[in-house]
């Protein structure tokens, strides 16, 4: 089934004043997976949340599909912002992403929440779990797209929905929920940046990141599932960041418990 584009995608969202900061969501989402905790964001920061390129209402990939592809695009965004360095925050891809552009040196600070790729580097078996997951998932997801509404408008409706990424759902508006399911349906990038994924795995450049590093985790996260999925991170690539494990929060915090994600995140800014 060819994904739908729905118009109600757009490219990216901007408000606020102060510092630049950028936001990065994860991988089949959009920049509104940040909806609820914009407010408190923008009272400190100029916020920039774009939807990645290759996914829904982002554009194009501009190259192969590839990590470094979406990195390029993204430094090209800072450079037309104006924004040298900004401060970078990112969940799942997004968290990876925010990392490798760290290491690109353009991040003041960077916050990530449940960063991908930091599986131990012998273990293959979790890492393609995961990866092959979301390709099994988009299917579903393109079948359930057309009745995302009527799947988002009971609060048992959204708990199911979104019990990969999230452990409370009681706070999450129908409309959001039901875009959740229709951005992931329609991304175009799901398969070519899996197979790339597959292939060529993750990587980070630890040494070259100097700007102070938060990283947080949930301990119910259904996705990457903590500490396993943590383990390069902790023990390779940034042993000595700032951790911050959240029990009882799934993948998303900005989703899940966004007051407490957006002081995390202003907590490192400041």
């Amino acid at each position: 089934m060819v994904p739908t584009m729905d118009a109600r995608f757009t490219p990216a969202h901007r408000g606020g004043s102060g510092e630049p900061l950028l936001l990065l969501h994860g991988f089949t989402d959009t920049w509104r997976t940040w909806e609820l905790t914009l407010p408190a964001l923008e009272t400190r920061h100029d916020v920039y949340a774009p939807t990645l390129p290759g996914h829904a209402g982002g554009p194009d990939l501009d190259g192969p599909p590839t990590t470094d592809t979406v990195l390029d695009q993204l430094e090209r965004m800072l450079d037309d912002l104006g924004w040298e360095t900004a401060h970078i925050a990112g969940n799942s891809l997004g968290g990876y992403l925010t990392l490798r552009l760290a290491a690109r040196g353009r991040a003041r600070s960077a916050v990530a929440l449940a960063p991908a790729g930091g599986w131990a580097a012998d273990d293959e078996t979790s890492s393609r779990e995961v990866l092959t997951n979301f390709l099994t998932m988009q299917p579903l997801l393109q079948q359930a797209a057309p009745h995302a509404d009527a799947l988002a408008a009971t609060p048992e409706g959204r708990r199911q929905a979104t019990a990969l990424f999230c452990e409370h759902s009681e706070h999450l508006p129908a409309e959001l929920v039901a875009h959740v399911i229709r951005g992931a349906a329609a991304c175009p990038a799901t398969v070519p940046l899996v197979e790339h994924a597959l292939v060529e795995g993750f990587g980070l450049d630890a040494a070259a990141i100097t700007c102070p590093v938060r990283i947080v985790w949930g301990t119910s996260d259904q996705v990457l599932r903590w500490p396993g999925a943590a383990v390069r991170y902790r023990e390779d690539w940034l042993p000595h960041a700032d951790w911050v494990v959240l029990d009882g929060v799934g993948h998303c915090p900005q989703l899940d418990v966004p007051t407490e994600a957006a002081q995390l995140i202003l907590g490192i800014t400041a």
